[in-house]
């Protein structure tokens, strides 16, 4: 009797066993995932260096204050999904176990000198010397715009720590760490002394970032990224009347995402 108890217990047993061993075989060592999202910036004052060798001028705007232009606080769904400030991301995880992967970053981010600002100006202008306070205002004459982008495009090394698991295995939690560098890819825009340049986009220097933030996935492919960002870029190139400028300046960068993930890869053993 107790034999047979027992024989019965194995029998109603091994299909649990069974399903759990094939579900594990489902795992694979491998993940690709996407998102899109956007974004909020706050930049650090900076310098402006303008170079103009034909009208003989070399000088420098110190210290301007400049701000972001977010667009999805004017009406998210009422304009194109890429005009406002967005962001997207392609990862590979080439280890699940250990959460290492990679990944390419891209930050549409516009950047502005603030307008009706007064600027300390110095250097050389038309072969003369000048030391002076201007008006920057588009009014003067003066505006500064990356507003199609100071486009940030990092590829970075990717850190996931797993935190939270359902019983079911349909929503995790975890933790991500993220760092890179890569070209900035700015659009210029701007006019100095009532000398506007023909914008446009082009490359324009470099820059680095490390990013950390939070994933929670849903349903096992669906998920919800928030993240926190620093990024230092240094612009070199940028097209001016006549001229080139330079410029370097760091961000604070949030950063809100909605992504999908799919297994790839082997099977886990």
């Amino acid at each position: 009797m107790k034999l047979s108890r027992l024989v019965l217990a194995v029998l109603l047993f091994m299909p649990v066993v069974t399903q759990a061993q094939q579900q594990k075989k489902k795992e694979r060592k491998r993940e690709i995932y996407f998102s899109w999202g956007y974004n909020k910036e706050w930049y650090t004052n900076s310098n402006v260096y303008v170079k103009q060798p034909a009208p003989g001028s070399a000088y420098t705007l110190h210290n301007v204050k400049s701000h972001d232009h977010p667009g999805w606080d004017e009406g998210l769904f009422s304009t194109p999904i890429s005009i406002p400030q967005y962001n997207y991301r392609l990862g590979y995880i080439f280890d699940r176990k250990k959460g290492l992967g990679f990944e390419i970053n891209f930050d549409h981010t516009k950047h502005i000198i603030k307008d009706g600002q007064q600027v300390h100006v110095t250097g050389v202008r038309n072969g003369r010397h000048i030391d002076s306070t201007v008006n920057f205002s588009e009014g003067n004459g003066f505006y500064y715009y990356l507003n199609n982008g100071a486009n940030f495009l990092l590829f970075n090394i990717v850190k996931r720590w797993h935190w939270y698991e359902s019983k079911t295995g349909g929503f995790t939690l975890d933790g991500l760490g993220k760092a890179g560098i890569g070209p900035v890819i700015p659009h210029v825009q701007n006019s100095f002394f009532g000398e506007a340049n023909d914008p446009g986009f082009q490359i324009g220097g470099w820059n680095l970032g490390v990013e950390g933030g939070v994933r929670a996935t849903f349903f096992k492919h669906l998920y919800l990224e928030f993240t926190n960002k620093l990024d230092y870029a240094s612009y070199a190139g940028l097209k001016v009347y006549q001229g080139t400028a330079e410029q370097s300046f760091g961000t604070y960068e949030m950063i809100l995402s909605l992504g999908f993930t799919i297994q790839a890869g082997k099977k886990l053993p």
